[in-house]
C-alpha cells in the first residue's frame, strides 16, 4: 500500500458513470473525469497544519488535482489536503 508523506492523501476515485439517468450508454471518449473519491490513506500532516481528512472519508476534489498512480492494477490519486474541496 502507498504511505503518503506530510499533508498528502491517497484517494481511490469513484468510477465514471457508464450510463445516463435515461438509460443511454456513455462512450469512453465522452466520459468525464470523476471528481469524487474515497480516502484510502492519509499522511501525518505538517507541524502547523493538522490533517482534517481521515481514511474512509468520501471527498470532492478539483478536476485536475492530484497525480495519477496505478498500484496492483488499481488507480489512485495522490494529492495535497489543500486540493480537496469538501468532505461528504
Amino acid at each position: 500500500m502507498i504511505k503518503p508523506l506530510a499533508d498528502r492523501v491517497v484517494i481511490e476515485p469513484k468510477p465514471a458513470e457508464t450510463q445516463t439517468a435515461s438509460g443511454l450508454y456513455i462512450p469512453d471518449t465522452a466520459k468525464e473525469k470523476p471528481q469524487q473519491g474515497t480516502v484510502v490513506a492519509a499522511g501525518p500532516g505538517k507541524k502547523d497544519e493538522a490533517m482534517e481528512v481521515k481514511v474512509g472519508d468520501v471527498v470532492i476534489y478539483g478536476k485536475y488535482a492530484g497525480t495519477e498512480v496505478s498500484v496492483d492494477g488499481k488507480d489512485y490519486l495522490i494529492m495535497k489536503q489543500s486540493d480537496i474541496l469538501a468532505i461528504l
